[in-house]
């Protein structure tokens, strides 16, 4: 996707109609029920800026408000998107440490989905010389929450053992590559096994095939003590294993409940399959075996600006400095947003999914190779053939 440059050529800037083109949630349950639509073009308000949109990083929290599983009530239509990345097009009252051109990476509840959007000045953060639009998107929700699980609750230092679950996605990834910048970090991720050299490349120490391996047994035969720290996204029997996979002084960090969707549509059965399978955990187990339980919710941190802009900004520091760097499985047309939602629901991607207002609907995605990156080395090295 080129960078756009904010000038006269541009259509939806200079477009004199009053609406933009937006992903909107128009049901709760399958891929039809996101709607590509044209929403009112916003105006900044105070303390806000007007954006331009380049890219969309789309995340699991989307699948859920679309199935209608999402723990903070959402009411169609509206339109979704936590982060996005593009150019401040107009500055609001009182804006002071932004201008018209910057290029940013944005991060909101809501509403982000869209070619325009305003944001507040205190969700914007300018973005590092060099770093790409696809890049800006896909760097807030999924480092941040990364970020906090490992430094906050996870007080990772040296030495220490981690088992990163779904290790190739976006939090996996990011998780990954944080814990590389603590010396001597042993992580166990789990995978399927075509992404294996893809996570060991990574930093993944000890690559695991959930589908063929329990992932426990495997972990165990390599430290018989355990972990001390578990990333669960899983939820169900896993919050089990991971508990029971913890050294003494080990935490695991809950952040979501993958094993609640299992198909298009919420099934009812899975839901309640997944609450039953989880263990309930007593102060008097957790005294006895000197171990902790966490929760992480960023939907539910969204007032916490102090902190996440922290967290933010050190990650951006260590993006300068070359030690972090989101890989780009994909980049879809806003109309191809199902497309786009079942490969991550399917576990195909590796890296993040990024949606592109400016990207023609009918364009052909390189998604085979689960990576942008090499599709364009692949085309670079067929047209030397030529």
């Amino acid at each position: 996707m080129a960078e756009g440059k904010g000038d006269v050529l541009d259509p939806v800037i200079n477009s004199p109609q009053e609406s933009v083109k937006s992903i909107i949630l128009v049901g709760h349950g399958g891929y039809d029920k996101l709607k590509v639509r044209q929403s009112p073009k916003p105006a900044p308000k105070k303390s806000e800026v007007l954006v331009r949109v380049r890219a969309c990083g789309l995340n699991f929290a989307e699948l859920c408000i679309r199935q209608g599983l999402y723990d903070r009530p959402v009411k169609p239509p509206v339109i979704l998107g936590m982060e996005c990345s593009g150019e401040v097009l107009q500055l609001g009252e009182g804006v002071s440490t932004l201008k018209v051109g910057d290029k940013v990476i944005c991060i909101c509840s809501m509403g982000l989905w869209t070619e325009i959007a305003a944001v507040a000045e205190e969700n914007c953060f300018v973005m590092p010389e060099g770093m790409t639009f696809e890049e800006g998107a896909a760097i807030p929700v999924n480092y941040i929450t990364a970020y906090l699980m490992l430094f906050e609750f996870g007080n990772l230092r040296r030495g220490k053992s981690i088992l990163v679950h779904i290790a190739a996605g976006g939090v996996g990834w990011a998780a990954t590559q944080l814990c590389k910048t603590v010396p001597d970090v042993t992580i166990f991720g789990t995978s399927s096994a075509f992404k294996h050299d893809k996570i060991r490349e990574n930093g993944v120490t000890y690559p695991i095939d959930y589908h063929t391996n329990d992932y426990s047994e495997e972990i165990l035969k390599i430290s018989p003590e355990g972990v001390d720290i578990v990333l669960d996204p899983l939820s169900g029997t896993d919050a089990s294993k991971g508990f029971n996979l913890l050294k003494p002084m080990g935490k695991i960090v809950h952040y979501g409940m993958s094993n609640m969707i299992s198909g298009q549509q919420r099934s009812i059965f899975t839901v309640a399959k997944t609450w039953w399978q989880m263990n309930n955990i007593s102060p008097m187990e957790l005294l006895s075996k000197n171990r902790a339980v966490c929760g992480f919710h960023m939907g539910h941190l969204t007032g916490e600006v102090k902190l996440l802009r922290n967290a933010m900004l050190e990650i951006l520091e260590l993006y300068k400095a070359g030690r972090i760097k989101p890989k780009i499985d994909s980049v879809w047309p806003f109309e191809q947003v199902g497309r786009a939602m079942a490969q991550m629901h399917d576990r195909k991607n590796i890296g993040k999914c990024i949606l592109s207002p400016d990207k023609p609907a009918d364009a052909e995605v390189a998604e085979a190779t689960n990576s942008v990156l090499e599709a364009a080395e692949l085309e670079a090295e067929a047209e030397d053939l030529q």
